[in-house]
Parts: C-alpha cells; structure tokens; sequence
C-alpha cells in the first residue's frame, strides 16, 4: 500500500506538524499545527490506504494543514471520516471535500458538522486495500466513532484514548459511566487490538497496558472525589476542586471542573451521591 515518495517508516516518531510519518505502510500521519494545552503536540490526521485514501479526521479548518493533507494525498482521497464533531476534529472536512471531492462520513450532523452519509456501530468502509470498521464510543462526545483498522487492528482513537493526556468529560453530552464502559469493551475485542492511533499524541504500541491504566486512574479519581464529599459534608463541584485535583496544575482547573462534574453525576446514578440539580454545575453535593 505504499506509493513512491511516501514518507519513512517511523512508528515511534512524535507527532510533528512539520512532516507527516508513516506509521505502518498505508498509515501517514499528519499533524495539524494546532498545539495547546488541550490538544498537546497538534491534532493529529491519519491518511489510510494506498491506491485510495480515506482521511480520518481532517482536523481544524486551517489553510496550512489542509495543504499538507491534500499534498501527502496526491490525488487518492476518496473519503473522510471524522470521530467527532469538535471543532479540532471535524471543520476541515468540507473545506477538504471541496478540495478532493471526497464523501464525508461521520456520525451525523451535528456542530455544523454536515457527513454525506452518517454512519453507526459496525459501518465498515471498504477501499482497495483497507477496511475501517466503526465502532461507538460514547463517553467524551455521544456521538464519538473510533475506526478499526482490520488485519493491522489499529484503533484511530480521536479523543477517546489519547496519548500522554487525560481525556475531558464534559456534562451533559459527555458521561463518565459511558466513557469508561466504552473504554471496557476496547479491552474485549476480538482480534485484541495491536496499537492506538490517538488523536492527539504519538502511536500507543501497548494498548490495553494503556486503556487499563486510564481505567484505574479514572477509578482512582472517582473514589477521591467520594471520600472529598464525605469529608466535606456537602460541597460544589468548585469547592472539591483544589482536593480532588490537588495533583493538577491550577492552570487545568477550569477544564478538570467538568470531568469532576461528570464523576458526581456518576456517583448519583449510582446512588452514592445527591445533588440538588445535577444538571447545574453549580449546584451543592451530598455523599449518599
């Protein structure tokens, strides 16, 4: 699946959107120059195939990068797919569409995100030499689709596993109890998986070493947060805050008060915690 000209082999490579990396043959990754504190080294897109190309996940609508991945196409890109609707993500599938001509695939509409053709749990796409298969992930967004690989069984995360960083849940859309089962049934497929593909970081080569470790710190989290409310009496999300997260810089706590929010919405469908309006981040907590 590899074409003249295409770059080096180099799984182990950082993301760098100063040149795309080929990760396995058929597998180039382009990262956007996107850095930040939520997207790290940039958001990262993948071209997957050889004589046809999909796109997974173009990224940001950024002149630059939508350059650099219609350049590494050369003329083969005949899909996009998108994992989910934020604006890192998915902006730069139609403004790449009109570029190539290539169908838009994704979820379903949603944040001005328009697929061509919206896709579910189990959708495989088909070109020369590859299949992607979709597999629902809600948790970070409800409509979060990662793409399978089959034959290299490699996951293309988007934002659901990424590497080096702690992914956020944000309420109402995002859900803790969904993320982590979601995360769960990664552990369970079969084949198992063999490398992740994240959106954000470079290749993860020990996957459920990875997945089970972002479980027990998630768990880890969780029960922090119960004994700061039992210890508390009854608190705000802001006011559990500096305890739960005393291990995070304050710079992340704006961000971090959101999957706090989602843990305690957790605890409530679970009965181990109360609050007064669970859909108001404001709003004070009890331990059940």
């Amino acid at each position: 699946m590899t074409f003249a000209g295409d770059p080096v082999l180099d799984p182990g490579a950082p993301s760098d959107p100063a040149r795309p990396v080929s990760l396995v043959p058929g597998v180039v990754r382009v990262t956007a120059p996107n850095p930040g504190m939520m997207t790290g080294p940039g958001t990262n897109s993948y071209l997957v195939g050889g004589a046809e190309l999909v796109v997974v996940d173009p990224g940001p609508d950024e002149p630059s990068h939508l350059d650099s991945l219609v350049e590494a196409g050369r003329g083969r890109i005949r899909w996009i797919v998108v994992t989910h609707t934020h604006l890192d993500h998915a902006p730069a599938a139609a403004p790449l569409a009109e570029r190539t001509g290539a169908e838009v695939i994704g979820f379903g509409p949603r944040d001005r995100f328009r697929p061509d053709r919206s896709v579910g749990e189990g959708f495989e796409l088909a070109g020369d030499d590859f299949c992607l298969r979709a597999v629902h992930t809600p948790g970070h967004a409800s409509n979060h689709l990662c793409w399978l690989l089959l034959g290299e069984q490699m996951l293309f995360s988007g934002d659901h596993v990424m590497q080096g960083s702690t992914v956020v849940i944000a309420p109402p859309d995002g859900d803790m109890a969904d993320y982590l089962s979601s995360l769960e049934r990664l552990q369970s497929l079969e084949p198992p998986l063999q490398s992740i593909a994240p959106g954000h970081g470079s290749l993860v080569v020990d996957p459920h070493a990875v997945v089970a470790g972002i479980v027990a710190h998630r768990l880890q989290r969780e029960q922090a947060v119960i004994e700061a409310l039992r210890a508390a009496g009854g608190a705000t999300v802001d006011q559990l805050l500096p305890t739960v997260y005393a291990d995070v810089h304050e710079a992340l706590h704006p961000v971090a008060r959101f999957s706090l929010w989602a843990h305690l919405r957790k605890l409530a469908d679970e009965g181990r915690a109360s609050g007064a309006d669970r859909d108001d981040i404001e709003t004070a907590w009890e331990a059940a």
